[in-house]
């Protein structure tokens, strides 16, 4: 008989379900579960509060109290397809309230939106586009083999970038290779991006 897994294993197998069957194991009462979710989509709802200006403090109050209600709502979620608009819409209301009470204009929700001018409709409209689009790139990575996703992150996101000698020798690679390696692993991600409805540049 083999040996249990252990806990770390098993919320790391759990990272990478897709959503519907991480929501239905938090309703179930999963714990690793939960922390799996809140792990995929932690990036996309700190991010909101930032793009509004709040404080690190501020958006750290923001980010606990959406996971509050996302606790509190997942029951009720009827199309989990909509999970990610639906963090950004209540993330972003949520750091609309928290600027109108530092502003000390504490209206109710229905009177905030109405307050709201045509030309911070189309910057809300701008910045939940914007959201989406940076959670689908986080999803796509996701989507990755773990070999591509180092590779990504090595030669993108590291300041600055990594040669292809060091890429290549961290990853047990032949320094030839990373090229082909890297536009095979880049073509993976153009179609996951596309099939996410990713605009292209």
């Amino acid at each position: 008989m083999s040996a249990a897994p252990k806990p770390a294993a098993v919320e790391n197998k759990k990272k990478t379900w897709p959503d519907d069957r991480l929501v239905r194991a938090c309703r179930q009462g999963d714990e690793d579960a939960w922390g799996a979710l809140i792990d995929r989509y932690k990036n996309l709802i700190f991010s909101i509060p930032i793009k509004y200006g709040l404080s690190r403090e501020d958006s750290a109050d923001v980010f606990q109290s959406v996971c509050v209600d996302f606790l509190r709502e997942l029951p009720n979620l009827r199309e989990v397809k909509a999970l990610p608009k639906w963090l950004i819409q209540i993330s972003a209301h949520k750091c609309l309230r928290r600027k109108q009470y530092q502003e000390k204009l504490i209206t109710t929700a229905a009177e905030e939106l109405e307050t709201l001018s045509p030309a911070e409709n189309a910057v809300a409209e701008d910045l939940l586009h914007e959201v989406q689009q940076e959670q689908a790139l986080r999803n796509a990575l996701a989507k990755l083999s773990p070999r591509c996703h180092e590779l990504v992150r090595m030669l993108f996101y590291e300041t600055p970038p990594r040669p292809y000698g060091s890429v290549a020798a961290q990853l047990g690679l032949a320094a030839g290779s990373i090229g082909f390696i890297r536009g095979r692993c880049l073509e993976k991600l153009r179609r996951s991006l596309k099939e996410a409805g990713f605009d292209e540049p």
